[in-house]
């Protein structure tokens, strides 16, 4: 069977693994020749965390998340199990007792514990939760090996653009009218066929800083918007993410900006010292639920609305993908009722 999924970034990838996995005949058009920051997984967290993530999203996405983690493991290179810190000011206490109350899977850590799991925010810290299964990897190396490991296999990559004006029927373009599938996982590049679909804008920093060291993300809670800082290899750290009801994906908010620094210097006062790598923007694509959803439109497939989820549900998603498409195997909590 031959497949033809448009898009490279998470959830693409993902999808050409899962049906390459089935001894399909794979190729991905991609708008770019290579993983580069055009790609809305180029700045993603990284973080694998549906313990967190359960305070605001629905249970799906626990689900979702528990066997994209097992794929993960098996594909990411630093795929790291040291758990999700929750912490927050001494002002800002009831945030986490509400945390507390609408999240399970966590432990509780006072000053002895956060001494042993994060030495260096010990003396600013006195109490917050593990979520001691939670992972995290860094997204720009696993996407990487991913692709790698997707030539090893005889998946080909064509850069080209794609036409994406209203009604275009793909199975009419050249490249695609001898495939069996067709797999949109093109993010907010295919609303004009899923009029439904919004973007949600995410601001993020990459900071690089010799002055504190953390070995697992940390959750710092805030009244207006969730923010973690995420640990990469040598002293870069990454703090993220906005979230803003806007497709716009070139320039980020000075409020957000400051907001994402003075979230870093609230953790520890030495990353006021810290030097900034990089100022990130991507519009996330999603649904009005925030869930993501798998749609057919004859032989196209789309893989779509995947949020802030994209790593934690983007393998799940593909599995049920092919499924549907090898097997026929309806995924109802995912694919709408009107799927024809």
């Amino acid at each position: 069977m031959k497949v033809e999924v448009m898009g490279s970034g998470v959830s693409g990838l993902c999808c050409a693994h899962a049906f390459a996995e089935r001894g399909c005949e794979v190729s991905i058009i991609a708008a770019s020749e290579a993983l580069d920051s055009t790609c809305c997984s180029w700045w993603a967290g990284g973080m694998l965390a549906p313990g967190c993530e359960s305070e605001s999203a629905e249970p799906l996405i626990a689900t979702l998340g528990a066997e994209s983690m097992a794929f993960w493991q098996g594909i990411a290179p630093d795929y790291t199990t040291a758990g999700t810190l929750v912490l927050a000011t001494s002002r800002d206490q009831a945030l986490l007792n509400n945390f507390a109350r609408n999240t399970e899977g966590w432990d509780t850590v006072e000053a002895a514990q956060l001494q042993s799991l994060e030495p260096d925010l010990a003396e600013r810290f006195s109490r917050g939760l593990l979520f001691a299964n939670e992972a995290h990897l860094d997204p720009r190396q696993t996407l990487k090996h991913l692709i790698d490991d997707l030539k090893n296999r005889g998946v080909r990559f064509t850069q080209r653009h794609i036409d994406d004006t209203p009604g275009n029927d793909y199975s009419n373009d050249d490249f695609s009218r001898d495939v069996d599938w067709i797999i949109d996982c093109r993010g907010l590049g295919a609303r004009h066929h899923l009029p439904d679909l919004r973007g949600v804008k995410g601001e993020m920093l990459h900071i690089h800083s010799d002055e504190i060291c953390l070995s697992r993300p940390v959750r710092l809670l805030h009244p207006r918007i969730p923010l973690y800082i995420v640990p990469r290899a040598e002293g870069v750290f990454m703090i993220g993410a906005t979230m803003i009801e806007s497709g716009e994906r070139k320039r980020a908010s000075v409020r957000s900006v400051l907001e994402l620094l003075s979230a870093a210097y609230a953790l520890h006062p030495a990353f006021g010292e810290a030097e900034i790598l990089e100022i990130g923007v991507e519009a996330r694509p999603a649904y009005t639920d925030n869930l993501p959803r798998l749609r057919r439109r004859g032989k196209t497939l789309s893989v779509n609305g995947l949020y802030r989820h994209g790593f934690l549900a983007a393998p799940a998603m593909a599995r049920r993908c092919v499924d549907f498409a090898l097997d026929g195997i309806i995924p109802t909590e995912v694919m709408d009722e009107n799927t024809a």
